[in-house]
């Protein structure tokens, strides 16, 4: 009896580290293994962006290896929005990477010593130079902003990921970035990357007030 409850045990374990594995940047939008440029270096999933060697110092990234964008953005701003309060600023921090693919300007093979790649990110995927008609990025989101706007939850206390707060578990530096909303190592297993469901607008209402 000792020896089966232990198998089933096993069994078990296996099943949820299956799912946990299944629950990866393996298999998702961001695995490039299998796309013909990437055979250069055996198929390998991380070295696109990430390299143990010789690495480009970018604070929001340990160990970058995608070369970035060097394109001047179109932001989304109160010119457009007359109920935005928010100052914006040219991407910066993690959204900045982002953009290193999903502007279209930079090769998704760009990476280690290749900067003349050929192969770019096309269709919806790709945002362009100009911003403003996504939701913005790269603004300070605290509690005075959240007071100032009327609509927005106070980052320092109501729930964002979790049990974490908003400014815990989705702000970067105190400022909403593309990984505010998006987990570009699908973690959470959810459609576009997500890092919550939006089912009936959860992830949205998680900071709008509506």
């Amino acid at each position: 009896m000792k020896q089966i409850k232990l198998t089933m045990m096993a069994v078990l374990t296996m099943m949820v580290a299956q799912s946990a594995f299944s629950q990866t940047i393996v298999g998702s939008k961001h695995d490039f293994s299998t796309q013909v440029w990437n055979t250069s270096v055996g198929g390998q999933i991380c070295i696109v962006c990430h390299t143990p060697h010789n690495a480009i110092t970018m604070p929001e990234a340990p160990l970058w290896n995608h070369q970035n964008t060097s394109t001047v953005f179109t932001l989304y701003s109160s010119a457009i929005s007359s109920t935005m309060n928010a100052t914006t600023a040219q991407p910066a921090g993690n959204s900045k990477l982002c953009l290193s693919c999903h502007d279209g300007t930079v090769a998704l093979e760009n990476f280690g010593a290749t900067t003349t790649g050929t192969h770019f990110i096309a269709g919806a995927y790709n945002l362009g130079s100009a911003l403003s008609n996504d939701h913005p990025i790269s603004f300070t989101y605290d509690a005075a902003l959240a007071t100032l706007d009327g609509g927005l939850k106070n980052p320092a206390t109501a729930t964002g990921v979790g049990t974490g707060t908003i400014a815990a578990t989705m702000l970067f530096a105190g400022k909403m970035e593309c990984a505010s909303c998006h987990d570009v190592h699908n973690t959470a297993g959810l459609p576009k990357l997500l890092i919550k469901s939006n089912t009936t607008s959860a992830l949205c209402l998680t900071c709008h007030v509506k």
